[in-house]
């Protein structure tokens, strides 16, 4: 379990991105190419990506397994973009690519490592140099031709976020992350199979929304480094394939009545309290709970108590009747 520790002064300095990285998206999105796990939501970017790889991405996969943590010098907490980041890997300090690769090998002693990690690690000064241009080549030919729809998806998912924090507090936000995530002042705790505790003594922490990531929220091995938490978005399922028509707002009405497909339209865009979702339907509170009650009893709704409100999000079930698409269904065990 990572359990990441708070003061006050670390909750005023606390953040959600308002970006996707570039750098994490491409170390997430090399695990979903790997494990070819795709399902109905990365599909249509996985079949259109696979050929665009790059043959230095072997590279990038040497130093990101499928499974575990990979370096931390390749996604740097810094600003800048792409170019910031890109730049930021190549000055990359001796110390910590030592230590990083060091604590790497050790995680990995399984795995045999080509003769370039160990010269990297040693100081061979061309090296980081070839692994951040593997990583601009990634992201250009496999994550750019879509990343204005990535872009749109992180910040849908920020805008949701905004909503809570604005009507809960930071206890709201940090609730409401991951169902892997229980927060109790003044400790976050996130179930994984690392035990580590990150104190973050004032720097605050700043929330990443990643498009990619599919499982718990993650973090940065190295407590030195500024502290941030990367945390899977909800998606539409039909965000690579923007074309595709929608289910019909009047049948979806029909199916389910006008105010309930209000409701739950207005659930998508963002909006979690009971009375503004009634504004927007135009009846009561009281009507529009019903409704809500209703919705969540058909799994196309989930809500959560917080203090003295009822915080509500669509499920990936309603995204899916909203979108006109498909749910995806989990592997049998």
């Amino acid at each position: 379990m990572l359990r990441i520790h708070f003061t006050g002064e670390d909750l005023a300095r606390t953040r959600i991105a308002t970006e996707p990285d570039p750098m994490w998206e491409m170390l997430l999105s090399l695990h979903r190419l790997r494990k070819r796990d795709a399902g109905v939501v990365f599909g249509p970017w996985l079949r259109e990506s696979l050929s665009r790889v790059p043959p230095t991405t072997r590279l990038l996969t040497t130093l990101v397994p499928p499974a575990g943590n990979s370096v931390d010098f390749l996604t740097p907490p810094v600003g800048g973009g792409l170019t910031g980041r890109l730049d930021a890997v190549r000055s990359t300090p001796r110390k910590q690519l030592l230590r990083d690769l060091w604590e790497f090998a050790g995680q990995n002693s399984s795995r045999r490592l080509p003769t370039w990690v160990r010269e990297l690690a040693e100081g061979e000064s061309e090296g980081i140099g070839r692994v951040a241009d593997a990583a601009h080549a990634y992201v250009d030919a496999v994550l750019g031709p879509f990343w204005e729809r990535i872009r749109a998806q992180v910040g849908r998912d920020r805008a949701r976020r905004s909503t809570v924090l604005a009507e809960g507090g930071w206890d709201a936000v940090l609730n409401t992350l991951h169902p892997s995530v229980r927060w109790e002042y003044p400790v976050l705790r996130v179930e994984g199979p690392t035990d580590f505790d990150l104190h973050l003594d004032g720097r605050g922490l700043v929330i990443q929304p990643s498009f990619f990531r599919r499982c718990a929220p993650t973090a940065l091995c190295d407590p030195t480094l500024p502290p941030v938490l990367v945390h899977p978005i909800e998606h539409e399922l039909r965000w690579a394939t923007p074309d595709a028509s929608p289910a019909d707002g009047r049948a979806l009405a029909a199916l389910i009545g006008p105010t309930r497909a209000t409701l739950l339209s207005a659930l998508a865009d963002g909006v979690a309290n009971t009375g503004e979702l009634a504004r927007l339907a135009g009846t009561t509170a009281p009507n529009a709970s019903r409704h809500i009650t209703a919705l969540r009893e058909a799994a196309l709704v989930s809500s959560r108590r917080h203090r003295n409100a009822t915080l509500h999000t669509v499920t990936e079930l309603g995204l899916a009747l909203l979108e006109g698409g498909n749910p995806r269904i989990p592997p049998k065990k």
